[in-house]
């Protein structure tokens, strides 16, 4: 492998969005639309097992509303829920309150220093991912990567590997000039796929998946005074991950 790029996950994997960012949202935009909806921190946890939020929507109508008289345009009202939704979701990164997780800025800027690509493959919907970078790392960090797939830019999401071969075709790099950091079983089956290899940093939500095909699993990228700890994979002692020890990885899945 010859490490040109680095994509980049973003909900769970730069910052813990989902539980205090998104949900919260989702809950507020219910609230506004006199629906008595409500999602628990347990029962999101099993929502996310879809990916991206209209279809989440999508799901948990079908599921959880027997009783519940849908519109007649069901897209277009989910629709609107999900935009009423991302207003919230963006007004909540605005106050600050959703920091990066710890050691993904460093790694970043280690990365542009030595000449590293850096691109996104998400399926939360661009603005959001403005949002977080303006509110993170400043207005500057969107030139600091070369696409930000996003959204609904592909048709099929996560698992789907989609987005990884859009981001891919937009890099113009082959899936082993790559390294994907991922949090969840949905994005790493993806990267997998797209013949990516995925280190995965699980959080609350995720520890418990199946991650297999992944180069390291661990808790998180760490820092000099915030060791990670491995939970499988690469079984170099490390404290935190930076571009020497992303350099020297040899491809060797978890099986």
């Amino acid at each position: 492998m010859s490490l040109q790029a680095l994509i980049f996950d973003v909900d769970g994997t730069l910052a813990d969005t989902e539980r205090d960012g998104h949900r919260v949202a989702f809950n507020q935009a219910f609230t506004d639309a006199g629906l008595e909806w409500h999602w628990s921190v347990d029962q999101y946890g099993q929502l996310l097992q879809v990916a991206g939020g209209k279809e989440r929507i999508h799901h948990y109508i079908q599921q959880f509303c027997p009783q519940w008289q849908p519109p007649q345009d069901l897209k277009g009202f989910i629709a609107d829920l999900h935009g009423a939704k991302n207003k919230h979701y963006q007004a909540l990164l605005r106050q600050g309150t959703i920091p990066l997780r710890p050691g993904v800025e460093r790694l970043l800027q280690e990365a542009r220093d030595k000449g590293i690509r850096l691109a996104i493959a998400t399926t939360s919907d661009l603005p959001n991912v403005i949002v977080l970078l303006e509110h993170t790392l400043g207005t500057d960090s969107l030139h600091w990567f070369e696409t930000i797939a996003a959204g609904d830019i592909v048709p099929a999401k996560k698992p789907a590997p989609d987005i990884y071969r859009y981001a891919l075709n937009q890099l113009a790099l082959a899936p082993s000039d790559c390294l994907v950091f991922e949090d969840s079983q949905a994005g790493c089956q993806a990267a997998c796929t797209a013949g990516c290899q995925p280190i995965i940093t699980v959080n609350d939500y995720t520890q418990t998946q199946d991650f297999t095909g992944a180069l390291l699993v661990i808790n998180g990228l760490g820092d000099p005074d915030h060791p990670l700890s491995r939970l499988a994979g690469a079984t170099a002692n490390i404290e935190y991950i930076d571009m020497a020890f992303l350099t020297s990885l040899g491809g060797k899945s978890v099986s």
